[in-house]
């Protein structure tokens, strides 16, 4: 397993437990200038042989080329048959209860090269601070509408799996790898991914500064959507947290979502890996009154996306209109010059006409 990391001390080390117990054979870890704690806490784990600790302390949104560093290394350096790109707040499990990771993938032949893994975002109540692994306990299931009246775009993306190889490169995070897919995984041996991004207030501002800024430090330039890039704003707005506060289902909202399926109960972690850090509540008092600000903020939000969506399609739109009536000048333009042609060459032969006439006449 790789690692890339930056100041997740509230849960990281839960993670690296979770996957040592669940068979990974080795983890190879980059700390990204971490401030946090996390650094220390890799450090120990690597003192005691317990993974390959590597540093680069610059924050200039270099996760591919990082990520690919280890996952080639993994191949090179320890003779890896299969390589999982994890993040810190993702926990694998196998999909069918009674194995661990280290039997699903015997189950599964290499010749398959590479595959997608499910990612299941997990909530729960909101907190200022705390891993809240046992706080954290439902699957979301929301529609993508209903994310989005809360300001979120989509659930996550599928993370990639892929074997050992000296050249594969990936990209996109953790979410594409440049080796195709050969085949299905058996049945009975899929693996899936429990996903905790916003574990709490405190650790959720910190990991969207985090980012923020080393987009801010790179080259690169997101898409005017990105989602880490809408929080960034919001956070430097400071309009982040009623924001934060509304993605979290209320009580009420909570018992109605389970009613409904959109909260499906997934206890596997819960059960088997402590929190780190202590949950502290919201204020229970301000709460009702931020959630309702936050929804306010989202609608405000959802709708100038609309509406930049439409002008975007209607610049395209006026883009392709514009293209289409060049091509039709162009045709026009070569029309009347074949007319031209087809004109003089007529007048030629007028003359040459009269010309003769003329000289029979005389």
């Amino acid at each position: 397993m790789t690692l890339m990391v930056r100041d997740e001390a509230d849960i990281v080390g839960a993670m690296i437990d979770h996957h040592l117990a669940q068979g990974v054979d080795t983890l190879i870890v980059t700390d990204n200038g971490s401030v946090d704690g996390t650094k220390e806490l890799l450090e120990d784990y690597a003192a005691r042989g317990l993974l390959v600790l590597h540093h680069d302390p610059e924050h200039r949104k270099q996760q591919a080329p990082t990520v690919t560093r280890m996952a080639r290394e993994a191949a090179t350096e320890h003779g890896a048959d299969w390589v999982i790109n994890a993040d810190a707040d993702e926990f694998w499990l196998p999909r069918a209860g009674g194995m661990t990771l280290k039997k699903a993938f015997s189950g599964i032949p290499t010749s398959i090269q590479a595959f997608d893994v499910p990612v299941h975002d997990m909530i729960g109540p909101a907190a200022l601070a705390g891993t809240g692994l046992q706080r954290l306990l439902y699957r979301d299931l929301r529609s993508v509408e209903a994310l989005q009246r809360v300001g979120l775009k989509a659930h996550a993306t599928h993370d990639a799996v892929h074997i050992g190889d000296p050249e594969v490169e990936v990209v996109q995070g953790n979410h594409f790898v440049s080796l195709e897919n050969r085949g299905p995984v058996p049945d009975g041996f899929e693996v899936e991914v429990l996903h905790f991004p916003w574990r709490s207030w405190s650790q959720y501002s910190r990991k969207v500064r985090n980012a923020g800024s080393a987009y801010e430090n790179s080259e690169l330039t997101p898409s005017p959507n990105h989602h880490g890039m809408r929080d960034y704003r919001r956070l430097q707005d400071g309009v982040l947290y009623p924001l934060y506060l509304c993605r979290h289902p209320g009580e009420e909202e909570l018992a109605a979502g389970i009613a409904s399926g959109e909260y499906v109960l997934d206890r596997r972690i819960a059960d088997t890996v402590a929190s780190p850090v202590a949950d502290e509540p919201v204020d229970h008092v301000t709460e009702p009154a931020e959630r309702a600000v936050g929804l306010a903020i989202a609608d405000l939000d959802r709708r100038l996306s609309l509406a930049d969506d439409r002008a975007a399609r209607a610049e395209a739109d006026a883009a392709a209109a514009r293209a289409e009536l060049g091509r039709t000048t162009e045709e026009l333009r070569a029309l009347h010059a074949q007319l031209d042609r087809v004109l003089s060459r007529r007048v030629v032969r007028a003359v040459d006409g009269a010309a003769r006439l003329l000289r029979r006449g005389r």
